[in-house]
């Protein structure tokens, strides 16, 4: 596959995702003004959020009913994304997640203003730190979503705070942390995604244990770095033979088919091959 090919199959199931998060919120807006568009009328955002049903686990297994406002079909959609993350690592996160995506886009245009400094601002030593805090939220989060039965993360979640801005629905934290969110994308490539997002922490684990891994194959490497420069999750690819780092986000930018200057030196492969 190209380069070029292999890059625009991603940004098409970007952008699709994106459509159809979109298509969701127009639906509700127009269903509120009187007028029904058959499906997306009464579709729901919360319907298509795999994280919903990650944190009805708990309240599913003992009443065996979902947290408030969480459709039966975010349990289905978790499940799928974990059989992806199982095979493919987290593609989820780069591949289809709204958020992602919108973050992407800034981090396009923080290039442009800020050059080779983007993305790498903030200190390494204080960046390791940090990168860990999306554990402590994600635990909160299922802590107190258990015990309250209710989706307590959605008053700060910059998600739902970005497609339902017109709906009166959103608490003014889950603005701040939209704006914070945005403000960051100009300065670190996927600020959320790093530092603060539930989800991909807990589908950054599967990265230990995902059968299809990114690999590079350290006898054709000419040590050029590319691939570390490509990452946007500042992982060091060009010192590793398999990436099982909990950030990396499959998004393929490092592999060969996308920066790696030399044929099959860093590729996504199966097992123990090459």
């Amino acid at each position: 596959m190209s380069n070029k090919k292999s890059k625009k199959i991603r940004h098409i199931v970007q952008i699709g995702f994106f459509i159809v998060v979109l298509s969701i919120v127009i639906g509700k807006a127009l269903n509120e003004a009187g007028i029904i568009i058959p499906f997306l009328s009464t579709a729901s955002l919360h319907a298509v959020c795999p994280f919903g049903g990650v944190v009805s686990i708990y309240n599913y297994l003992a009443s065996g009913t979902l947290v408030q406002k969480i459709h039966s079909s975010s349990i289905i959609l978790m499940y799928a994304v974990f059989f992806l993350s199982i095979l493919f690592g987290p593609v989820f996160c780069s591949w289809m997640c709204p958020l992602g995506t919108v973050q992407e886009f800034l981090g396009k245009i923080g290039k442009k203003i800020f050059g080779k400094r983007y993305n790498h601002i903030i200190p390494a030593k204080i960046d390791q730190y940090l990168r860990y805090l999306r554990y402590v939220v994600l635990a909160l989060v299922i802590y107190n979503t258990a015990v309250s039965a209710k989706l307590v993360f959605q008053d700060v979640d910059p998600y739902y705070a970005l497609f339902n801005m017109f709906t009166g629905e959103v608490a003014i934290s889950a603005y701040i942390v939209l704006a914070v969110t945005l403000l960051l994308s100009l300065i670190i490539e996927r600020p959320f995604c790093k530092y603060a997002c539930p989800y991909g922490a807990l589908l950054g684990t599967t990265n230990l244990v995902r059968l299809f891994k990114v690999k590079r194959n350290s006898t054709t490497c000419v040590n050029c770095k590319a691939c570390d420069t490509a990452c946007p999750m500042n992982i060091e690819v060009s010192s590793k033979n398999k990436i099982y780092n909990h950030q990396c986000i499959s998004c393929l930018e490092c592999t060969s088919e996308s920066k790696c200057p030399v044929q099959d030196t860093v590729m996504l492969s199966l097992g123990g091959k090459k």
